[in-house]
């Protein structure tokens, strides 16, 4: 045997092995912040449970595996019946299984069910974040779902069940379901007004044939779909199942599915109707309002989504800096990589932070808290994905050429990052829908401003920051041009309300030092001299 030409030193070990939840102190301790004393306990066990199992290399496996392999349509059987059938690898229904049996469809009948929920989502999707989508899609249907009492009394309890079932069968057979969203038409993209999708109705009460298209269809395989076409009343909701109560295919025809940047173990697709038996959901005409609340829900877990990206990706920086040796000493104790490192440490605890504050507003009836959500879940969608893939390519730069190489597993992150801030609403969507919420509804306004207003006086950059936009606020002449500044600085103002009261001194500080302050550089890396740097990266790293 010839001896070997080197021994392999320096080497960060694989970040694996080790509780994804307890290893996120900013998690930990936002879930014990907005949490029910009385349901601490539970909830941690609950949250450990899918920590360890995010982070062990069985669900690593699963990942790589997943994302290797992407789904396959088959259209026909080898007889030439049409089938319409997606396959997936067996580690991407390893990944959802093992979703909904944690409960990440669970979030609406159950105390704490939304806070809970997001803290699962945000550390499970850390595994593999493709196959949040029916998750996420799922977990939404339900407010739209209750626009029809009796249809939501149907699906519901099949939407929170901790059994996956894959089949595509008559729902009525099945331990569960998953649910899929088709909005957006070839012709019209974000603009769901000009759908052309025609609804017939049928002689049974509230029945219809859909004839039409949908451009962009999420999770295919699902057992039903909610989507929106024109009836005779104008633009309408409607539940579309995959398989009828009777057994037989409804018409689903998938003519091919996207291939995607990222999102690889997932499957998107264009779809064709022809004749598609649906049922009404809400009344004709009030499509948009029915479907509004599934739009919410998903845009939240979009923001929730991210931050778990960035949460990853700060984990695997920190984490390699922690191991590796370069002039003479730890990267991690070099002035310059800690700046780094600290400043994708606040970015991530920000989005954080402020997800799990907007998820616990859905756990009470309480008016204002839904006035809050309304508008701030619109900012949040905004900012949060559109941070995301700047701090994923500088958390990758931090493992120099091994970031940039697969099996690192930051390039799977990397290609992820851009998706949350185009699906449900780009950008410009989203600052247009603040927008009509500043100026059709003050209560949402006043909602924001009262949680933003209760951090005043605790920092003087803040201060200012919120009188800045105040002053912003009242002119609303040429607002439209302006409309991502906007929502830009009220995403700042609340993130920086929300550390100064609840993050330690030194991230608050870091905070409003730089994203209120104005002491920050055009890149991550640049925070002021005079800042507990150390502290906020040792906050950021895994204990592995």
């Amino acid at each position: 045997m010839s001896p070997p030409t080197h021994t392999v030193t320096n080497q960060a070990p694989p970040l694996v092995g080790y509780d994804v939840y307890a290893a996120d102190t900013t998690l930990v301790e936002g879930v014990a912040r907005h949490v029910a004393p009385e349901l601490r306990e539970e909830v941690h066990r609950e949250l450990g449970d899918i920590g360890r199992a995010a982070g062990s290399s069985q669900a690593r496996g699963w990942a790589e595996a997943a994302d290797a392999h992407p789904p396959v349509l088959r259209t026909h059987d080898r007889y030439g019946h049409r089938i319409d059938e997606v396959e997936f690898h067996p580690a991407w229904h390893r990944l959802l299984g093992r979703a909904v049996s944690s409960g990440l469809t669970d979030a609406w009948s159950r105390p704490g069910g939304h806070l809970r929920r997001a803290a699962g989502f945000l550390v499970w999707s850390q595994a593999e974040a493709g196959h949040g989508c029916p998750v996420s899609m799922t977990h939404a249907a339900v407010p739209a779902l209750r626009a029809d009492p009796e249809l939501a009394a149907e699906w519901e309890p099949r939407l929170a069940s901790r059994v996956y079932d894959p089949r595509l069968a008559a729902p009525g057979g099945k331990p569960g379901a998953l649910f899929g969203m088709g909005m957006t038409e070839k012709q019209g993209g974000s603009d769901v007004r000009a759908a052309t999708t025609r609804a017939e109705p049928l002689a049974e009460e509230g029945t219809y044939l859909l004839t039409g298209h949908k451009w962009f269809c999420s999770a295919p395989m699902s057992d039903a779909f909610l989507v929106l076409a024109q009836g005779p009343g104008g633009l309408t909701c409607f539940l579309l199942p995959r398989v009828l109560p009777d057994g037989s295919r409804n018409v689903f025809l998938i003519q091919r599915l996207k291939d995607k940047l990222g999102n690889r173990s997932n499957a998107s697709a264009e779809v064709e109707f022809d004749g598609t038996w649906a049922r009404r959901v809400g009344e004709e005409g009030r499509g948009i309002a029915t479907i509004i609340e599934m739009v919410a829900a998903t845009r939240l877990d979009c923001a929730t989504g991210s931050a778990a990206l960035m949460r990853q990706a700060v984990a695997q920086a920190v984490h390699h800096a922690g191991h590796r040796c370069a002039f003479g000493g730890l990267l991690i104790d070099k002035p310059l990589m800690r700046n780094v490192l600290a400043d994708l440490a606040l970015e991530s605890e920000a989005a954080t932070t402020t997800v799990l504050r907007l998820a616990a507003a859905y756990d009470t009836d309480d008016e204002q808290e839904r006035h809050l959500r309304r508008l701030a879940v619109a900012v949040a969608k905004y900012w949060i994905t559109k941070r995301c893939p700047p701090l994923v390519a500088e958390a990758l730069e931090c493992l120099g050429g091994n970031g940039y190489v697969e099996e690192s597993g930051l390039p799977r992150l990397f290609r992820e990052s851009p998706l949350n801030s185009v699906w449900e609403g780009s950008g410009n969507v989203q600052a247009l829908d603040v927008l009509r919420v500043l100026q059709r509804e003050p209560q949402a306004l006043n909602a924001f401003l009262g949680e933003i207003g209760l951090a005043r006086g605790a920092d003087h950059r803040l201060d200012r920051a919120i009188t800045s936009l105040l002053t912003e606020l009242a002119d609303l002449e040429g607002i439209e041009a302006r409309a991502r500044r906007v929502v830009e600085r009220m995403a700042l103002v609340l993130q920086g309300s929300l550390l100064v009261r609840f993050a330690p001194a030194a991230v608050a500080d870091a905070f409003c030092a730089s994203r209120l302050g104005g002491d920050w550089g055009a890149t991550f890396g640049t925070l002021p001299n005079g800042l507990d740097l150390a502290a906020i990266v040792e906050r950021a790293r895994p204990p592995v």
